[in-house]
């Protein structure tokens, strides 16, 4: 929703123009014309009428159906606010619509004694101005190939970790007859490499799944692999300390592999910090 908004804001002028453009070409018989307007302008999701005393005269008129039990309704703390500008149009602020959920705008426009009211599916009014790229069938099969893939992810995640589980309750019941370190190494790779693969499905199902995102696509990537990265680092760096630990308390011959291990994380810690900083100063110099 944020981003919307933002591009919103950003051509705020020329939506506003056109919008202006669209009542002014509109018949004057606002109700009577509803569905011709609902079919000529896929963007608009919804329209009514309300006399000068902001009570609904008319049906919610929708795509599909219309609402005859609204008529009568009053809809003055919707016009508490309200005002007009010199064309006797007035275009709201972008807010969350409470029947699709979308990001949208209402019109009021001044008819003589009535106000006619319309409800703009911002999104879509984005698209068919080619201010955003925005393909319905596109956006729902992506949803779907994402969806299945993070939840194979999540599941290979889950079982990595019970794998860690049933590796540490083995350490249990057969504590005399087990290498304890080699198994409890075990037991912690898994777990955290479970938790670091479960949090890439999560950030891959929370960005292009749940929240549709209509930022620079090659920017979006960028971050949920930072965020990635972040996991895989944690995940190596308890690794890297746990195989010092082996190292030092069985082979000091190898303390030089467990450096070059150490010296190999902390470079990638070095690189991870410069890939952030290279998108902290792209997001400043686009303020």
């Amino acid at each position: 929703m944020k981003e919307i908004i933002n591009i919103y804001k950003s051509h705020k002028i020329e939506v506003e123009y056109y919008i202006h453009s669209i009542i002014a070409n509109m018949s004057s018989d606002y109700i009577e014309s509803a569905n011709k307007i609902l079919k000529k302008h896929k963007f608009i999701q919804l329209m009514y009428e309300v006399d000068k005393n902001y009570k609904q005269t008319s049906s919610k008129i929708c795509r599909e159906k219309s609402f005859e039990k609204d008529i009568g309704n009053d809809k003055s703390h919707y016009f508490v606010r309200l005002k007009l500008d010199d064309k006797g149009v007035y275009i709201s602020n972008p807010y969350v619509h409470y029947k699709t959920g979308r990001v949208s705008v209402s019109v009021v426009v001044a008819n003589d004694e009535k106000y006619e009211v319309m409800d703009i599916d911002l999104i879509l009014l984005l698209q068919h101005l080619k201010l955003i790229e925005y393909n319905h069938l596109y956006e729902r099969y992506k949803k779907i190939v994402y969806s299945v893939g993070s939840v194979f992810l999540s599941i290979v995640s889950i079982l990595l970790i019970i794998y860690g589980g049933y590796s540490l309750i083995e350490i249990l019941f057969d504590f005399n007859n087990i290498d304890f370190l080699q198994a409890i190494f075990k037991s912690i790779i898994s777990i955290t490499l479970g938790l670091a693969m479960f949090d890439f499905a999560k950030q891959i199902f929370e960005h292009e799944v749940l929240f549709q995102s209509f930022e620079d696509s090659e920017y979006k990537q960028y971050r949920v692999l930072g965020k990635f990265l972040i996991s895989i680092i944690i995940a190596l760096s308890i690794e890297t300390l746990m195989v010092v630990f082996k190292i030092a308390l069985s082979d000091y011959t190898q303390m030089l592999s467990a450096f070059y291990l150490i010296l190999g994380t902390t470079i990638m810690f070095v690189g991870l910090a410069y890939f952030y900083k290279i998108f902290s100063d792209k997001d400043k110099e686009e303020l």
